[in-house]
């Protein structure tokens, strides 16, 4: 711990609080609560809940998705684990040597990542935008603006220094939980944006099945992403191998 010396005495320095994070039977948007019930009935051993932030406080990148996919971060309480889009993303952060470990998707059946899974965050921090799954993996934007505030706590971390921004989405609400107008700065791809204190923010589109499937998004415009982060925040860039699986083995997140 970080100690602080006043009038000849050590004293620890204040820390910050933790980001604020939504109950496990967070109430504020019913219709997300109605399909969390819903889900919590048809597959009770699910996790279910919102979906809390993976990775280290303090981390130099943070990453914002959209939502839980319901086959995905809702079954396994993992952000993008157990779904296609976490396949490029979590490939990639390996790559480039912001992740450690081996990303081991567990089968559709299984609530929890496999044994092999090692998966740990080294240099980025992962959350959503949205924290429940949304029905047919779409939050409305009444239900983007109120789980703002708990993506504006995270961005309120110190030590962030790059923001990487999934989709349109996740654009938005980057800008508004940054204080800006999401109007004014409209999302694309591979574009940068400075934001308030400090941290730049990187578009990149989805890595949604959809996406990756269709040529929107390939491997290596993604790895282009990452790697551009990578150098911003510091972090040495690795040597690009194979391309991220296109296994269309799970659903979208």
């Amino acid at each position: 711990m970080c100690v602080a010396k006043s009038r000849g005495a050590t004293v620890p320095e204040p820390q910050s609080p933790p980001p604020a994070s939504p109950p496990h039977d967070c109430p504020l948007c019913p219709r997300l609560v109605a399909y969390r019930t819903a889900n919590r009935a048809a597959n009770p051993t699910w996790f279910n809940a919102p979906v809390p932030s993976v990775g280290p406080l303090g981390a130099p990148i943070l990453v914002v998705g959209m939502a839980p996919g319901v086959k995905g971060a809702n079954r396994t309480g993992r952000p993008f684990t157990g779904d296609h889009a976490g396949l490029l993303l979590y490939e990639t952060l390996l790559r480039f040597g912001l992740a450690t470990g081996h990303y081991a998707p567990p089968p559709e059946v299984a609530p929890d990542p496999t044994p092999t899974d090692t998966l740990a965050f080294a240099h980025a921090r992962i959350t959503n935008a949205v924290r429940c799954v949304p029905p047919k993996n779409l939050p409305e934007p009444a239900e983007t603006r109120t789980c703002n505030p708990f993506l504006a706590s995270e961005l309120a971390v110190p030590g962030i220094r790059a923001v990487l921004a999934l989709g349109v989405l996740s654009h938005t609400a980057v800008l508004r939980a940054a204080g800006l107008v999401p109007s004014r700065t409209p999302f694309k791809h591979g574009a940068t944006l400075p934001l308030p204190g400090g941290a730049l923010l990187f578009d990149c589109y989805h890595v949604s099945r959809y996406n990756t499937n269709t040529g929107v998004l390939t491997p290596a415009m993604f790895a282009d992403v990452v790697a551009a982060m990578a150098r911003h925040v510091g972090t040495p860039v690795q040597p690009a191998t194979s391309a991220a699986s296109n296994d269309s083995s799970a659903a979208a997140e």
